[in-house]
């Protein structure tokens, strides 16, 4: 097959379902749509890789070692691979280059899916922790702090898993809000593909919370990793962007850095700007 997968990946509440919207709404991306399962979430329509009722929980699977599904793991077979494309092809135009896939459990299937899908590139999406667990607040019985050590953790098993990636880009939700044409052309560049508008409008949810201003140390280191301080602050963050082609990665690093430049006069991350040329890797202040 020609095709190509495109698969969104987030906790849940972190952006994923806006993402990939913006995303299915380019003609050179065919997205599932009116499949009559939450989100037209592909993880609901295909039976290769067990989705029941303890799969997938919002505030719970990302950091479940059991859903951490790797290459080499059980799964990792031609049976699996065949029944995957068999499941999910009928739900895309043959004709399209690109078929995104959007499910939050894609978060801690991505090494998997490489292997089954060589070619697949992935978008992650990262959303202030304390943003997310005011979000999901609805969803789940666990308190806030639990929630943000839930997302903390989770972002650092992101981390390790990223070098075993070929092609992702990480993205936060709150940069999508806040500079919307940057980061959108900077995705379909991920891509290979031109700018698209979508005319879709862009509101804060962030916005929508009172956030307390009050954390513990460890928690305030977390979040300063991924740009965030307490209450809801966020600061520059340099994308993580990983393909194999440099042309693809400066390509990307010019759609982010160009719209950064015009605020900041340079691409910034917690600790400093980095060389573009190292924008494939994850910052060293990322940890191990």
């Amino acid at each position: 097959m020609t095709n190509r997968f495109v698969c969104v990946a987030g906790l849940h509440r972190t952006g994923t379902s806006l993402t990939a919207r913006i995303l299915g709404s380019h003609p050179s991306i065919s997205a599932i749509t009116g499949a009559r399962v939450p989100e037209d979430e592909g993880c609901y329509l295909q039976g290769a890789i067990p989705h029941t009722a303890r799969d997938g929980r919002p505030g719970h699977f990302a950091t479940d070692p059991a859903q951490h599904h790797v290459e080499g793991s059980r799964y990792d077979t031609l049976a699996v691979r065949d029944r995957l494309l068999a499941d999910w092809s009928p739900w895309f135009d043959t004709g399209a280059p690109w078929w995104l896939e959007k499910s939050p459990v894609n978060f801690t299937r991505m090494r998997l899916l490489q292997q089954l899908l060589p070619r697949a590139h992935f978008i992650v999406l990262l959303r202030h922790p304390q943003a997310m667990a005011a979000a999901l607040a609805k969803w789940t019985d666990r308190p806030a702090d639990a929630l943000i050590d839930y997302a903390m953790e989770a972002y650092a098993q992101l981390h390790r898993d990223l070098a075993y990636l070929h092609a992702v880009c990480v993205i936060r939700y709150e940069d999508l809000i806040a500079r919307p044409e940057a980061v959108r052309t900077g995705l379909f560049a991920f891509l290979e593909l031109e700018d698209h508008d979508p005319a879709i409008e862009l509101r804060d949810g962030n916005a929508d919370y009172r956030l307390d201003a009050s954390l513990s140390d460890r928690q305030a280191a977390g979040l300063s990793q991924w740009g965030y301080g307490p209450g809801g602050d966020v600061d520059p963050f340099e994308p993580i962007v990983q393909h194999p082609l440099r042309s693809v990665r400066e390509t990307v690093v010019k759609a982010f850095e160009g719209d950064l430049a015009k605020k900041n006069n340079k691409l910034t991350c917690v600790n400093g700007p980095r060389p573009v040329d190292q924008i494939n890797r994850p910052p060293s202040w990322m940890g191990s």
